[in-house]
């Protein structure tokens, strides 16, 4: 499992990115807010940036209906954006799997190194040679979003965060989110770690249909470590009517993000906002996108469950990525050698773009899923391009 490679070319529907990865193999089974530092080989964290007045990160958001498949509402959702502790969802899918398989119980201690207890800023302060259990390791992750934590779970699962991120790299690809690269496990500030609004939408429906009972952490108002009670950093829970989680997380680079889910009147929602100019202003927007949104989702389920890739999809997609290697080697070398350059996602929209969000917002035709989307097109076209 940790012969793996990870490396990216990623494919949206009209635009194509080019990120960095690293190689890995893996056999795929078929069926916040944190300030963080750079996480980019050997470079060293930079210092916090404080914004201004005109402070105006790239913006996205999508509203997914989960029971139909169907988008509801987007802006800009398959443009690159940092996820920054929205990373944390996928870390905690990989915990949640190994749970699910019995490898690892709620009790199980995890040790901690030194490396994850260095992890800042937003941590446990966890001690290096101690242990913390895996279900208090969870709780830190969906409330403090401890970055401490992350890697503890990332070393535990992985042997190291370099592969564990590799592991969560190939995880996304195997749900059909083509456009995330994960380099760390905590969402701390990288060049190469992208998403989009599509992919965390998809990873925030993903996640609860697979693991429901798992899920419910992601609704912990609040719990006490070692004497001290922690909230949760989302406020919308117990807030929104319907509102059950997920995720916030932040970075100067990305600005405030967050993932939302919604169960109201038997209609299910998943709606994503990225690149906040605050918290008040993204926790205002994801309000607005529920309330604009919720009363246009089904009450039937019709979408089949998201599903792994398997068989050959999974041996597409690690084709595509030891042909995207080279490339990706090439632009990583050259991102380390601009170690004083801030990191943003790209391509970054225009103020334009960023503002004037009433103009692009569509109601979705085709399914969510991009691992159904993928199996669609496999059977109109068996030898179309990325991105058909």
């Amino acid at each position: 499992m940790r012969d793996s490679i990870a490396s990216i070319r990623l494919a949206q529907i009209s635009v194509w990115v080019r990120v960095c990865g690293l190689a890995a193999t893996l056999i795929v089974a078929g069926p916040s807010w944190d300030q963080a530092e750079a996480r980019s080989a050997h470079k060293a964290s930079p210092k916090r940036v404080i914004h201004g007045p005109d402070y105006r990160p790239p913006y996205a958001d999508i509203v997914v209906d989960d029971k139909s498949g169907l988008v509801l509402h987007q802006v800009d959702a398959d443009e690159a954006r940092h996820p920054a502790s929205l990373t944390k969802i996928m870390t905690l899918y990989l915990l949640f799997e190994r749970l699910d398989k019995g490898d690892l119980k709620l009790n199980t201690p995890l040790q901690i190194s030194t490396h994850a207890a260095l992890r800042h800023p937003t941590k446990l302060g966890l001690k290096a040679g101690q242990t913390i259990t895996v279900e208090d390791a969870i709780k830190g992750l969906v409330t403090r979003s401890a970055n401490d934590a992350a890697a503890v779970i990332a070393e535990a699962i992985g042997g190291s965060e370099e592969e564990f991120a590799k592991l969560m790299t190939l995880k996304a690809r195997a749900l059909g989110m083509t456009s995330t690269t994960y380099v760390n496990a905590s969402g701390l500030p990288a060049d190469e770690q992208i998403t989009t609004a599509h992919d965390q939408a998809l990873l925030g429906s993903a996640i609860q249909q697979r693991f429901p009972i798992y899920y419910r952490y992601f609704a912990t108002p609040s719990f006490r470590y070692k004497g001290t009670d922690i909230r949760n950093h989302n406020n919308l829970l117990g807030q929104v009517r319907g509102v059950d989680g997920i995720k916030t997380g932040y970075t100067e680079a990305s600005g405030y993000n967050l993932v939302s889910s919604v169960r109201r009147d038997e209609r299910h929602i998943v709606a994503v906002v990225l690149g906040g100019t605050s918290n008040a202003a993204r926790d205002a927007r994801m309000r607005q996108l529920i309330e604009d949104n919720i009363a246009q989702a089904s009450t039937q389920q019709t979408a089949p469950f998201i599903v792994e890739l398997s068989g050959e999809d999974a041996a597409q997609a690690h084709a595509e990525a030891l042909q995207a290697y080279a490339e990706a080697l090439q632009a990583h070398a050259e991102a380390l050698k601009k170690a004083d350059a801030v990191p943003i996602p790209r391509p970054r929209p225009s103020v334009e773009q960023t503002l004037d969000t009433s103009k692009v917002a569509i109601t979705g035709k085709g399914p969510h899923n991009r691992v159904q989307r993928r199996r669609q097109d496999r059977q109109t076209n068996l030898h179309a391009g990325p991105g058909a």
